[in-house]
């Protein structure tokens, strides 16, 4: 019998290397999906593929002290994790004298608007760690919707709430970003 995904969760905060290892394996397809969504929102312009984010991303997990109880806060740290390294690389791209074509998706409830520039991108991300100092769960739902594409029924499912509870710490997870962006402006 294979080991579910909570049980290789739970070896792997134990220390069990191959257990992280079959965790990754296990979640490998949901991880490039992910890898998938985080580039089509960076724009056409991303120096990165898929495969290289996803590996780029496998390397920070593995290297990571943090915990994960659950299925969901694994796939929203694999989220930041990415989300962290598509940053860092406008960034570069933007430091280059010429291209710095960059482009992702702002905070809107349906992705499709799109960011100017990778300071913008930076903004956004130094808010929403922001929110996880404030409320680390809410933060969370931020990377699970946002920068994974889940739907809020399987957000829902992933943290055993049901889609109108997700519904509302969304809006409000979005109210206090939008606050902490407009405080943020320059002048």
């Amino acid at each position: 019998m294979a080991p579910t995904i909570s049980t290789l969760i739970c070896s792997a905060e134990q220390g069990d290397r191959s257990a992280a290892d079959l965790l990754f394996t296990a979640l490998y397809e949901e991880l490039h999906r992910l890898a998938k969504i985080q580039l089509a929102r960076s724009g056409a312009g991303a120096t990165l593929g898929t495969t290289t984010l996803l590996h780029e991303a496998y390397l920070g997990i593995a290297g990571r002290e943090a915990a994960f109880p659950d299925r969901g806060r694994f796939m929203a740290y694999a989220a930041k994790v990415m989300r962290g390294l598509i940053i860092d690389n406008a960034r570069s791209r933007q430091a280059l004298k010429r291209g710095g074509a960059f482009e992702i998706t702002t905070l809107a409830t349906e992705p499709g608007a799109l960011v100017p520039d990778a300071q913008e991108l930076s903004r956004i991300s130094a808010a929403l760690d922001e929110l996880a100092a404030i409320d680390a769960p809410l933060a969370e739902i931020v990377d699970l919707k946002f920068f994974s594409g889940f739907s809020f029924a399987e957000i829902g499912a992933l943290r055993g709430v049901s889609e109108r509870t997700v519904q509302r710490q969304w809006e409000k997870a979005r109210m206090l970003l939008h606050s902490s962006l407009q405080q943020s402006l320059p002048g």
